[in-house]
């Protein structure tokens, strides 16, 4: 990949990344009021997380 090559986020809704994660959406819910889960993005009333922002916070929460 050059530099002129232009990378398209992904965006996961809630449901999506929860699926992903295997976790409630409560559990995202409850990570967005405390500050503690993976980045996110309000888009109006909307939450969208960038998936390459959820994969270097998974890292960031290895053990081992």
């Amino acid at each position: 990949m050059d530099a002129t090559t232009q990378v398209t986020p992904t965006f996961l809704t809630q449901h999506e990344l929860s699926e992903l994660l295997r976790l409630p959406e409560r559990t995202l819910e409850d990570w967005r009021l405390t500050h503690t889960g993976p980045p996110y993005l309000k888009l109006g009333r909307h939450v969208r997380y960038d998936v390459q922002d959820v994969l270097v916070w998974v890292q960031e929460h290895r053990h081992g």
